[in-house]
């Protein structure tokens, strides 16, 4: 059976490149799965990083078909994936209007822990306190004390609740940490990556440290909530 034109078009282009349509495949099927790559996340995630670096044109042709767009963190060796209609920081948006199914919906305690995060990671930046990888190392309970300072509530206390919110974070490439057996202790440091400012942009963040950070809440947990699930995809 021959190959539909499409399908013939990418072969060629691929072939072109040394790369096969499995490994295209591959990559893309990862892409759409995870919604982020980092280089530096896993050898896997390393092999992809690099397979993408080969055919960033092919596979952003690919994504554009589906109205998806990808945001090249090239400083940190990462991709993310955004949603049609979606706001990328430093690039222009989307006037295509469309809804998506690819948006995954958060729940408010990881919008909330999302917001925490980036505001942190803020501050750490803003101190000089960033790694030459661009990442924030904090304490899990200087990340429990923003919480209470910035929405008047602590991290979960219960074990499985706060468990399953830290793996959240790992699943979405925010964070690093040495696993949910650490976060019993307040003592454990996590890892913020520079990811964060991908999916939070300044006008969410200034949202929040705004006039409504005063009153240890954002300006609206329901706005906060849609504004972030539309930067995630």
């Amino acid at each position: 059976m021959s190959q539909a034109p499409l399908q013939h078009a990418l072969s060629e282009a691929l072939n072109a490149r040394g790369v096969t349509q499995a490994q295209f495949s591959e990559l893309m099927i990862r892409l759409l799965d995870h919604g982020v790559l980092c280089r530096s996340e896993s050898k896997k995630e390393a092999e992809l990083y690099d397979r993408y670096l080969q055919i960033p044109e092919l596979v952003e042709d690919y994504l554009s078909v589906l109205h998806i767009r990808l945001h090249h963190e090239r400083r940190f060796t990462s991709l993310r994936l955004f949603p049609p209609g979606a706001e990328i920081p430093g690039e222009a948006d989307s006037d295509d209007g469309f809804n998506s199914g690819l948006r995954n919906r958060l729940s408010q305690q990881e919008v909330a822990l999302i917001l925490v995060l980036r505001a942190e990671y803020d501050k750490s930046l803003r101190d000089g306190q960033i790694d030459e990888h661009g990442q924030a190392a904090l304490p899990l309970e200087a990340i429990n004390l923003a919480s209470k300072n910035l929405l008047g509530r602590p991290l979960p206390e219960g074990r499985t609740e706060r468990d399953a919110l830290f793996r959240r974070m790992r699943q979405l490439r925010l964070i690093r940490s040495d696993g949910d057996n650490s976060l019993e202790d307040n003592e454990t440091w996590l890892t913020i990556r520079p990811d964060i400012t991908s999916l939070v942009t300044d006008t969410v963040l200034s949202q929040l440290l705004g006039d409504d950070a005063q009153q240890n809440r954002p300006a609206s947990n329901d706005d906060a909530e849609d504004d972030i699930e539309e930067e995630q995809e």
